[in-house]
């Protein structure tokens, strides 16, 4: 994609070399000491004793995002991280002497919106009661080659020329982050989302560890691969899907709780909650059961919902969401006989598929017993499980590392957590007898077999560790891209993602 200038875009460049020309570098490489930020301007505000008290000094540096001149004295808008300040400059205010470049050429020609300045000056309130800084000095520290959209808002409230396109904003989302601020606003929430669920296990006496991305067999889940090379051992590896299996081959090690923020990679198709790149916090507790799980994460998410917004409620795309618990607890199957009248525990593979078939699920020939069961629950239950709900003890078929259930072994013991329609946990007793965890990789094998290409492989490292004796444990799955989007009212995950993979541009290399 070639690009050929804008006048806005030959004004900039003409101005970058007059800049130069007064003896101005644009882009100077001495630090610019700042003291204070937009926030602390405000905050720390003091009407003054007197006429003869000391003014409050203050440097701030930022982007120059709006200028209104008045001949020989302008208002200005300056954005920092913490949000926007009002600037005052004078022409006398800030050009020693006769010499008037500073303010007559630099500040009225030569600098424009978007560029990067620092000031320094005192604050004052002006007669509107607006707290502004008097600017006395101003630094050029970074000039804009490109003008950024400009994003108005007329008397009546009415939004132009805003900088909406979603392929624009998430190719170019550093320009998003500056000219919509609730976008910023979500990725900050982000953060304390993280920081609160962090917080709630380290404060549970957890530790946090990393393990590989690059995986010689990609197990923990069932996924497409993403398949690279490794030079130096000649041999394929794979991105991992799920960090799973390692974390578990550290409670054989001696670990009683571990938990990791791993960054995952699934060959899959992109859609409103499904991103090729994603973010999962595993967690996996030493002699704990599923449903000790359940209350534990119930807390989590009431704290972490809190940390987000002030309050365990959110409101997500007009529904208000109580992460209050405790949460509502029903299982896979009896939710499913609930809405067909019939046991889909007590039917042969066929009758399932015909099943779906009637109820207009797509199905197929790859799938076995436990997919066409989950491809039904997806589609008659999962879309009215609003509030928070544990859907509890699925089919075998379905969880190849999961425990069966203490009371039937065709269950295992196994949820997951489902908010506004979607998946948002999954969670088991975990599979830790390693004769059985073999029979399920072998099943997954004939799965493979018949064309499905998310089965699992067979980790024979994996087997071995639990050989060894993995003690009875508890882990847990959640997807943070998924937990942001309810918190921050964000219907796309790829508004939650700073970066979402997009197809990539053609740029011209001449």
């Amino acid at each position: 994609m070639s690009h050929a200038l804008s006048d806005q875009e030959i004004i900039r460049r003409e101005a970058l070399q007059k800049l130069r020309a007064l003896g101005i570098e644009p882009f100077p490489a001495a630090e610019f000491p700042v003291t204070h930020t937009a926030t602390t301007v405000k905050s720390g505000w003091q009407e003054p004793a007197g006429e003869d008290a000391p003014k409050q000094e203050v440097t701030l540096a930022g982007r120059l995002m709006s200028v209104r001149l008045m001949g020989k004295a302008s208002f200005a808008v300056l954005r920092d991280h913490t949000g926007d300040q009002q600037i005052y400059i004078a022409r006398d205010g800030i050009c020693p002497g006769e010499d008037k470049t500073l303010y007559d050429e630099v500040w009225k020609h030569l600098l424009h919106l978007g560029d990067f300045i620092g000031v320094k000056g005192h604050v004052f309130k002006t007669r509107t009661g607006e707290i502004t800084v008097h600017v006395e000095q101003l630094t050029v520290l970074s000039k804009a080659l490109r003008p950024l959209p400009v994003v108005k808002t007329d008397e009546e409230g009415n939004v132009h020329d805003a900088f909406s396109d979603p392929e624009l904003r998430y190719r170019m989302r550093y320009v998003d982050l500056v000219v919509n601020p609730h976008v910023k606003e979500t990725f900050l929430k982000r953060a304390r989302v993280f920081d609160a669920m962090r917080g709630a296990f380290q404060d549970a006496g957890y530790i946090e560890v990393d393990t590989p991305v690059l995986q010689a067999i990609p197990g923990g889940a069932a996924a497409r691969p993403f398949a690279t090379h490794h030079n130096a051992l000649d041999v394929p590896f794979y991105l991992r899907i799920a960090n799973e299996l390692y974390l578990k081959r550290l409670l054989v090690g001696g670990f009683d709780g571990v938990f990791e923020f791993s960054r995952n990679f699934r060959n899959e198709g992109m859609d409103r909650t499904h991103n090729p790149e994603f973010t999962v916090m595993e967690l996996y507790v030493a002699y704990k059961d599923y449903r000790w799980m359940m209350d534990f994460i119930e807390g989590v998410f009431q704290r972490v919902a809190t940390a987000a917004n002030g309050s365990p409620k959110a409101t997500f795309q007009g529904k208000e969401i109580d992460f209050t618990g405790p949460f509502r607890r029903i299982t896979m199957v009896g939710s499913i006989e609930e809405k067909i009248g019939m046991n889909v525990l007590d039917m042969e593979e066929d009758d399932i598929r015909a099943l779906c078939m009637k109820h207009g699920v797509e199905v197929a020939p790859s799938m076995g017993k436990g997919k066409l069961i989950d491809e039904l629950f997806s589609a008659l239950v999962q879309p009215e499980l609003i509030q928070p709900t544990f859907v509890t003890d699925f089919p075998v078929e379905m969880s190849p590392l999961c425990k069966k259930h203490r009371e039937d072994p065709r269950l295992t013991e196994r949820f997951e957590l489902f908010v506004a329609g979607f998946e948002v946990a999954n969670a088991y007793s975990e599979l830790n007898d390693p004769i059985d965890q073999r029979e399920r990789f072998e099943e997954q094998l004939k799965l493979q077999q018949r064309g499905d290409d998310e089965a699992m492989y067979i980790d024979q490292d994996f087997l071995r560790a639990l050989e060894y004796g993995m003690p009875p444990t508890s882990g847990i799955g959640i997807g943070m891209d998924r937990l942001v989007m309810l918190l921050t009212d964000n219907p796309a995950i790829q508004e939650v993602l700073l970066f979402p993979q997009m197809r990539p541009e053609r740029f011209d290399q001449g």
